[in-house]
């Protein structure tokens, strides 16, 4: 039972990857935010935010899904209150992706504030160049 309960989510998550552009733009995306907390070496705290910031979209994301296959399957036709229920799902992803868009630049905007910085320079023969410029903290 409990391995046909999975197998159930699983399903439901490959067809909203399957049929739902979002789904597959929010994808990109926690893969790349993935990627930069890697490359940025964030901490565990910062890792706790950014997977609770993913996860909160993806569950919006998939609730709209579920809203809008349900909305489709009862009403193919247009209806006003169905059109209604669509756009406050799509609100909530609109709000968490939001949420996630400001977790993440909690996190990664400090680290990028403490990059060394790169900057012109021009050679003994005056052809520009760069060079690594290290400010004092």
């Amino acid at each position: 039972m409990l391995l046909r309960a999975f197998g159930h989510a699983f399903r439901g998550l490959f067809r909203a990857l399957a049929s739902q552009r979002n789904v597959r733009v929010h994808l990109l995306a926690t893969v790349f935010v993935a990627m930069c907390g890697v490359w940025c070496r964030v901490s565990l705290e910062d890792w706790r935010w950014l997977i609770a910031a993913a996860a909160l979209v993806w569950v919006a994301e998939l609730l709209n899904t579920a809203v809008e296959f349900l909305a489709n399957a009862v009403c193919p036709e247009f209806n006003p209150l169905v059109r209604d229920a669509k756009d406050a799902a799509a609100g909530a992803v609109l709000v968490a992706a939001a949420a996630a868009v400001f977790i993440g630049a909690s996190v990664f905007l400090p680290i990028v504030a403490r990059a060394p910085k790169v900057g012109p320079a021009f050679s003994a023969g005056g052809r520009a160049g760069s060079v690594l410029m290290v400010e004092p903290r």
